[in-house]
């Protein structure tokens, strides 16, 4: 049995120019969501799981900074869940209000930001980043 068209995750290219390679990527699957969460629970690398809803003002608000995110912050996984579309995800998860930014690394949760506080995710990303980069030696 073949994948339909929304068993396939769309790259949303955050890129400003051809020379920065970085995305966005959006899962519509909760079985593909499990499998790439499950590939990445031994990666130090940081993860920011991004849940919105396609009714949420404040999240769409947020797309410009998170779009900036990506492509500044390469070594940062960003990826981006529809609460309304993968419910299981968003309760696994203890999502209640959008946008809420979960920040992981080896499958756990080691930061979160709820609401459009762009501001804070930023300071959370870099403080997990440096994190990260001090574990790397």
């Amino acid at each position: 049995m073949g994948l339909s068209q929304f068993d396939v995750q769309d790259v949303f290219s955050a890129a400003n120019g051809p020379s920065k390679a970085s995305c966005i990527v959006a899962f519509h699957s909760t079985i593909r969501w499990k499998a790439h969460f499950d590939s990445c629970k031994n990666s130090t690398k940081l993860m920011v799981i991004y849940f919105t809803a396609s009714w949420c003002g404040p999240c769409r608000s947020m797309e410009p900074a998170l779009n900036s995110f990506a492509a500044k912050y390469t070594d940062v996984e960003f990826v981006k869940i529809d609460a309304d579309e993968l419910m299981e995800v968003s309760a696994e998860f203890g999502v209640q209000t959008m946008p809420t930014f979960i920040l992981i690394k080896q499958g756990k949760e080691v930061d979160k930001v709820v609401g459009a506080k762009k501001d804070e995710l930023e300071k959370k990303i870099l403080k997990q980043r440096a994190q990260a980069h001090v574990q790397a030696y």
